[in-house]
């Protein structure tokens, strides 16, 4: 399994916060924390952006995900409003996250909470060669739905 070394900053002075870990040997995703002056309690349907505490410096070709937690999506229906969302290699700012309330009760969130994940991932960066026309495929333009007929 590859390996990369990521340079992390604490935000504010005092965070005492766990850094984002993997919670078993094969996670893919390390939980983020929520890194609140206080308790916070999000009512149904509202959303709000929680902070992290930590800011990162990814080397280039490489994005960290901010994904949703499947136990508090199931358990009261907490997710994350842009899912996935992108963490760049040129961001240097405080990783926070936009969490929306789903489920049919308020949620609490507390301070050093998990509160989303964080999968760091290489990517490509695309060419386009513009062309008239495109490779057929037995899919073809088959969308939403199609293998369901």
């Amino acid at each position: 399994m590859e390996q990369v070394t990521v340079a992390l900053k604490r935000v504010r002075p005092g965070n005492d916060l766990p850094l984002p870990c993997y919670m078993t040997s094969h996670s893919a995703g390390m939980d983020l924390h929520a890194d609140l002056a206080e308790d916070l309690v999000l009512q149904p349907g509202e959303r709000t952006l929680i902070p992290t505490g930590i800011a990162i410096a990814l080397p280039d070709g490489y994005e960290a995900q901010i994904r949703p937690r499947s136990g508090l999506a199931l358990k009261h229906g907490i997710s994350l409003v842009n899912s996935p969302g992108t963490i760049d290699a040129d961001y240097r700012g405080e990783i926070a996250v936009i969490v929306i309330n789903h489920g049919s009760e308020p949620f609490p969130v507390r301070r050093g909470e998990r509160i989303a994940q964080m999968v760091v991932a290489r990517f490509s960066r695309v060419e386009w060669r513009e062309t008239d026309e495109l490779e057929n495929t037995q899919r073809g333009g088959g969308g939403f739905g199609h293998t369901g007929r």
